[in-house]
């Protein structure tokens, strides 16, 4: 069991026989009285966002979830499926709960799948991926009025803006938490 003053960012735990996710966490201390936490929730289930406020008696449950260690390995229209590292079982999700994520998939990526009663709920993605360029305009010397970067396509479908000398058939390094362009691979 955790009390209140367990709570902290990314802690999972049990709600409403619902498993939530800290997101945001505040300790209030007021002049008179007891400790306030107030926590920024989302459950894992629906992904909606609840404010809460506990006190420090409060306690809770740890969320009944696990994660595993799974394997992309394709895209069937809106299913994505994966394959467990240790038990070879395949599971699919579907698009809604892949996410952003799906900017990111290649073929034999492992990521980890957070399980909620040996239900797939989320996907956790390596921090860096390295991806191809599918397709890049060329860049004109000295055009100073489209900034210092441009819009490529990936080998996923995923827009994002490069330096310019960036070209097609390039791998670069993605940052999965914010999209971004990071670097140029050298192979």
């Amino acid at each position: 069991m955790y009390t209140a003053s367990d709570l902290r960012k990314g802690l999972r735990i049990m709600l409403d026989d619902d498993p939530y996710i800290v997101v945001d966490f505040q300790f209030v201390k007021p002049g008179k009285g007891q400790s306030l936490y107030r926590c920024k929730l989302r459950n894992l289930l629906v992904g909606t966002m609840v404010d809460r406020t506990f006190r420090e008696v409060d306690t809770f449950k740890p969320a009944d979830t696990q994660e595993k260690t799974m394997q992309f390995l394709y895209r069937e229209g809106d299913h994505y499926n994966f394959m467990d590292t240790e038990s070879y079982e395949q599971i699919h999700l579907l698009e809604e709960q892949i996410g952003d994520a799906k900017n990111f998939l290649i073929e034999n990526m492992e990521v980890k799948i957070l399980l909620f009663r040996d239900r797939p709920i989320d996907i956790t993605l390596p921090n860096f991926v390295d991806l191809v360029v599918a397709e890049a305009p060329p860049w004109i010397k000295g055009d100073t009025v489209s900034g210092n970067y441009k819009p490529v396509i990936l080998e996923t479908g995923y827009k994002v803006s490069v330096p310019p000398f960036i070209e097609q058939g390039e791998k670069i390094r993605i940052d999965t938490r914010s999209g971004e362009y990071l670097t140029r691979v050298k192979e």
